[in-house]
């Protein structure tokens, strides 16, 4: 599977446990699991690989290609 296209059943968003540094905005992004629509889009399919105990905070992020695929592309030739 290509790493730019995604298909009909694959994930369509990540989720991510965060921790905020303290007085920064900034924070540890760890990728935890994905999650995609119901067919009927009324709700959400969640995969967790793990679950963060220490009160992290939980981002759903809509899946990007990864760069380096855009680059790796560009370089060829």
């Amino acid at each position: 599977m290509s790493t730019t296209t995604r298909s009909a059943k694959a994930p369509t968003h990540e989720v991510f446990a965060v921790r905020r540094k303290e007085g920064t905005g900034k924070g540890r992004w760890q990728k935890i699991g994905a999650c995609w629509p119901h067919d009927d889009g009324d709700g959400f399919n969640l995969r967790l690989d793990y679950l963060p105990l220490d009160g992290a905070e939980l981002v759903i992020r809509k899946w990007k290609p990864k760069p380096e695929a855009a680059t790796a592309k560009s370089g060829e030739g």
